[in-house]
């Protein structure tokens, strides 16, 4: 009893430094619990895997091939060991043949998928940067529609994931992300999503998954950062200076728009069975002694282009793969454009929303569901467009929906989920 007293003596005595050591051994006990409920997440995956791995094919058969597209410099340069850590081991105990290709600069994954050869899916780890490129790259092969069709799978890797919250389900935990995502392309269930083509002065279109964005909710967002001091207010504090510098912060644009097309029914896919030689003999004998009349060719009609005027702080063009789950008639897209009469209490206010959820807008937000519409600036208008967080600079531009272009893969539970919120 009296070395437990000597103990807290000493303890007390020396209050500064057991105060240090209480909180160093804490953070290094709370990390090595993280590291090991990782380990045990990695564990979970690969056993999962593996039994894939086990399934027996036939002679005929051969392995899958999947053709990795990976961003080194993703999450502040670790993208490559949080990779071969969590989604390599389960690629290779699944019995995928990988193929890893990494990126070295800006704009290098476009010109890697232009010279892809054929491949049973390709899997994007990076961020939306990354997605960005790849799909556009994609896209502008001339062999476009056969590629199109391959199913394409999405690891998290990036700072900016936009695309992960309707694909996967997310936790608090990169590793967890990183390894459901993964189990996900084994699974094989995909869900088609619409894409968005961006054409500019440029010879190029650009493509995209989520948006284009642009206003004063875009600027403030992309300087936040430089107020990291600040902590938990350091996106107030971007909004308010911004407020200082320039008020009302509002842009003007107009717009051309088509209304939305009618959606096509989803048939359901099957082979016709052939008839049988007879059958086909007498189809051929009656269409050459009674030759069918061939239709007169359709007149297409003009497209209809109505024209708005548009005051807003932000404006936003976005696609439905928020939920690709959702049931509609028309296939369109979306845009969302805030009101100019805000004050700077309310500019703040939302605008901290915004750095959360970019695609949330009030209840006076102008909404307009379009096929496609042609965005013109008004001349001198200088700044930068977001499109699927990435910056272009601001020019005119046309975009067109893409109905249902691409094919990614979906994990089964974020599936019912998206299903039940439609209900």
């Amino acid at each position: 009893m009296a070395r437990v007293v000597k103990v807290f003596r000493t303890l007390r005595n020396h209050w500064k430094k057991s105060t240090f050591a209480a909180c160093v051994l804490s953070y290094g006990s709370y990390w090595l619990y993280g590291k090991h409920c990782d380990s045990i997440l990695r564990r979970e995956a690969c056993l999962v895997a593996r039994e894939f791995g086990r399934q027996l094919i036939t002679p005929q058969e051969r392995l899958r091939k999947a053709m990795v597209i990976m961003n080194p410099a993703a999450c502040n340069g670790k993208a490559s060991k949080l990779f071969e850590k969590n989604a390599a081991p389960i690629l290779h105990l699944a019995g995928v043949e990988v193929t890893v290709v990494k990126t070295d600069y800006e704009g290098q994954a476009k010109k890697m998928i232009e010279l892809m050869e054929h491949t049973d899916m390709l899997i994007v780890a990076g961020g939306d940067g990354t997605l960005q490129e790849v799909i556009t790259g994609l896209l502008r092969r001339p062999d476009q529609e056969t590629f199109s069709n391959m199913p394409i799978g999405f690891i998290p890797l990036g700072s900016h994931n936009t695309l992960s919250p309707s694909l996967h389900l997310l936790s608090n935990n990169k590793v967890q992300d990183i390894t459901s995502a993964t189990l996900t392309i084994l699974k094989g269930e995909t869900v088609p999503l619409d894409v968005l083509q961006i054409q500019g002065d440029t010879d190029q279109p650009v493509f995209a998954l989520t948006g284009l964005r642009w206003g004063a909710f875009r600027d403030v967002a992309s300087k936040i950062s430089k107020y990291w001091y600040l902590g938990p207010l350091k996106s107030n504090a971007a909004h308010w200076f911004s407020t200082l510098k320039e008020w009302p912060l509002v842009r003007e644009a107009s717009i051309s728009y088509l209304a939305p097309s009618l959606r096509p029914l989803d048939l359901p896919l099957y082979k016709p069975t052939r008839p049988n030689l007879l059958n086909r003999i007498a189809r051929r004998l009656k269409n050459y002694w009674s030759p069918p009349v061939e239709e007169p060719p359709k007149v297409e009609e003009p497209e209809k282009w109505e024209e708005k005027q548009l005051s807003t702080l932000e404006l936003f063009i976005q696609t439905h793969n928020k939920n690709p789950m959702e049931t509609r008639v028309n296939d369109s897209l979306m845009i969302c454009a805030e009101p100019n009469d805000f004050t700077v209490g309310e500019f703040i206010t939302v605008g901290k929303k915004k750095d959360e959820d970019s695609t949330v807008f009030t209840k006076n937000a102008t909404k307009l569901e379009v096929s496609a519409l042609q965005l013109q600036l008004p001349e001198g208008t200088t700044g930068f467009y977001n499109i699927d967080n990435e910056e272009y600079e601001a020019m005119p531009v046309e975009i067109r929906l893409l109905p249902r272009k691409l094919r990614f893969f979906i994990s089964a539970e974020r599936r019912e989920q998206l299903v039940s919120q439609t209900l």
